[in-house]
């Protein structure tokens, strides 16, 4: 999602700038336009006024229908930027609207992240109240025993066996380990051979 936010805010940029360009192409052919306008009404005001020679109020016609074939040139121009102007917003418009959508679901997936971090959080500050609460209750030897056990295999120091199955390494006990283990006090400590945990006998172990 970052990655995804990322390259939509590139390409926001990149279409910003590509419309600013345009933005500024379309205000220097609207200023070309502009002076040509002035220049043929000068014109039109100098002819108009009859002031001058034949020849020099021929070469001004000539300007004027010169002026007037450039003016309508310049303002194809200025269409024609108008239209890319036009496609260059409808860019930056979807742009932002995919740019603020893939910020708004990373906000809402920040969001439930950060409340299921909370919740873990407590429930992990639950579990160590309970683990300290029981590990009194605890003979010191049996839970030294656990520690060890714990560290050397994988952070699993006793596990449960459900139908004659560790639970710890998913392994199944042999005809031998079950009969010594039926045969065990039910105080007794017993390990799986296998991988070394505390077996816990369940109602469900099978045996």
């Amino acid at each position: 999602m970052d990655q995804r936010l990322a390259d939509l805010r590139d390409v926001l940029i990149a279409a910003e700038t590509a419309e600013g360009d345009v933005a500024r192409e379309q205000k220097k052919a609207e200023a070309d336009v502009e002076q040509v306008v002035n220049r043929a009404n000068r014109d039109r005001q100098l002819l108009a006024s009859g002031r001058g020679s034949a020849k020099d109020l021929e070469n001004l016609q000539h300007e004027l229908d010169t002026l007037a074939r450039r003016q309508s040139d310049l303002e194809d121009v200025v269409l024609e930027v108008m239209e890319r102007m036009e496609t260059a917003q409808a860019r930056v418009a979807e742009m932002s609207a995919q740019r603020d959508e893939a910020q708004s679901r990373r906000d809402e997936i920040g969001a439930a992240v950060a409340a299921a971090q909370g919740g873990i959080d407590a429930e992990a500050a639950k579990l160590t109240g309970e683990r300290a609460t029981t590990s009194g209750t605890i003979p010191e030897d049996l839970l030294a025993l656990y520690e060890r056990v714990r560290e050397s295999s994988g952070g699993i120091g006793a596990a449960a066996i459900r139908q004659r199955r560790c639970e710890g390494c998913r392994l199944e006990l042999d005809i031998s380990e079950v009969n010594a283990i039926k045969a065990a006090a039910p105080d007794q400590v017993v390990r799986h051979e296998e991988c070394g945990r505390i077996l816990v006998r369940v109602p469900d172990s099978g045996l």
